[in-house]
């Protein structure tokens, strides 16, 4: 697989706020004991306790092995790694996001190399599919947990209350919804804009609707945005936004964190819904009144587009992972086939709201919206990881930063296009 080759499987997640601080020191001691770190991206609730309970429990059946965990902000995450990684103190286990940011790991020699680590049970249980996310020339350099495509969350009841009678399958038939809830008085489609990512996993799906598999890899591979259908999806994006589907003050919005933020109005019912991955049912459950999962959320995948090259029933995200550092001890790889084993994929999955990676977990799935994203996801004839994941985080952060600049009107779909070239001729 080359460096920034798209997988045909991909990327979680939840979120909330704490302090990071300092890598302890990671390894074995005299004493024949081994200590070391996880991050983690889960920081408030149920998500929190999996991994602490995931923990306890591997040490429990390790005498000897400590795990010290981190929790660290979504958005925070990322950045802290890099910076870890960069000074030689990373974690020993880490969130793993794949695509350009996992090939440049690699190349810096800073990850552990898993494929003839992998218990059998579990390649066994986890599809072929999945692993290639988290696989770079011919090599696997982190252990899948969740699949996370995007699409649509939304409150049903407010779809009624608009008289929305049909998920919208086109996106005309998108633009008839927002309009139906705006004249019912209803923010149409949240969106955290603050946080970047979210606004540009529009610019992603648009995208994938106008441009063809093969280009979306070309362009994976080059680097090169000349293909007419990027600029297109930028088209498509400026077009929508025109008719002011977001909620009010959206450039200010951030995604999962409190009761104001994106997925915080959908909790409130306060717009009918979002466009996110796969981990959003948790979040959103995270920030409701009671704590609880909204009892109306439903889920529709992102619309089709007419005259588009992307083949129909295309998803944007796919699969997260973790990994092992370069210099981590074996023990790490014996966690992570322990937290993708059945057992503790029905936990994580109970824990996020969100689809597990082992299919024998899939089979505890209840959710009528969850059981829709997988039989979507296994369905799709092309899965695409989430394209600031793809092309690395200088070029993608530098995508998401230029697709809110185009929403907040600063530039133009061809301003945009230039901008993302310029970033990948620094690359």
């Amino acid at each position: 697989m080359k460096a920034r080759k798209f997988a045909i499987a991909a990327s979680v997640v939840a979120a909330g706020a704490l302090v990071l601080s300092g890598c302890s020191a990671s390894g074995g001691s005299d004493d024949g004991s081994v200590e070391m770190t996880l991050w983690q991206n889960s920081t408030t609730g149920p998500g929190q306790e999996f991994w602490k309970n995931a923990i306890a429990a591997f040490e429990d059946e390790n005498p000897g092995v400590t795990i010290k965990m981190q929790s660290i902000q979504n958005e925070d995450l990322d950045g802290k790694l890099q910076t870890a990684l960069n000074a030689g103190d990373a974690p020993d286990i880490f969130l793993q996001r794949g695509g350009g940011k996992m090939a440049a790991m690699v190349k810096a020699g800073q990850l552990k190399d898993i494929t003839g680590m992998i218990d059998s049970t579990i390649t066994e249980q986890i599809p072929e599919g999945s692993f290639k996310a988290e696989t770079y020339q011919d090599k696997v350099w982190a252990m899948p947990l969740a699949v996370l495509p995007s699409g649509f969350w939304y409150s049903s009841d407010l779809f009624d209350e608009a008289g929305i009678t049909e998920t919208p399958a086109t996106i005309d038939d998108l633009e008839g919804a927002v309009e139906s809830l705006k004249s019912a008085g209803i923010a149409p489609i949240a969106l955290g804009a603050k946080d970047a990512w979210p606004a540009a996993h529009w610019y992603y799906n648009f995208a994938l609707r106008e441009c063809s598999p093969e280009t979306i890899e070309k362009t994976g591979d080059s680097l090169d945005f000349s293909d007419a259908c990027w600029l297109k999806a930028a088209e498509d994006l400026e077009s929508f936004a025109a008719l002011e589907p977001f909620n009010d003050g959206f450039l200010t919005t951030a995604a999962q964190q409190g009761a104001s933020s994106s997925a915080g109005l959908v909790a409130n019912r306060q717009a009918a819904m979002e466009l996110m991955g796969a981990w959003d049912p948790g979040v959103i459950a995270s920030l409701t009144p009671d704590e609880k999962p909204l009892p109306d959320l439903a889920w529709f995948p992102f619309p089709e587009l007419s005259g588009g090259e992307g083949l129909p029933g295309s998803m944007m995200g796919g699969v997260d992972g973790y990994s092992c550092s370069v210099d981590a001890p074996d023990e790490c790889v014996d966690f992570l086939n322990f937290v993708a084993s059945a057992e503790q994929q029905v936990a994580y999955y109970e824990a996020f709201n969100a689809p597990p990676v082992n299919t024998e977990a899939q089979k505890s799935v209840k959710e009528e919206y969850l059981q829709e994203v997988l039989a979507a996801y296994n369905a799709a004839p092309f899965v695409s990881q989430w394209l600031d994941t793809v092309l690395g985080q200088n070029i993608g952060n530098a995508l998401n930063v230029a697709v809110v600049d185009m929403l907040a009107g600063k530039s133009d779909p061809e301003q945009f296009i230039q901008t993302v070239n310029d970033a990948a001729k620094k690359a």
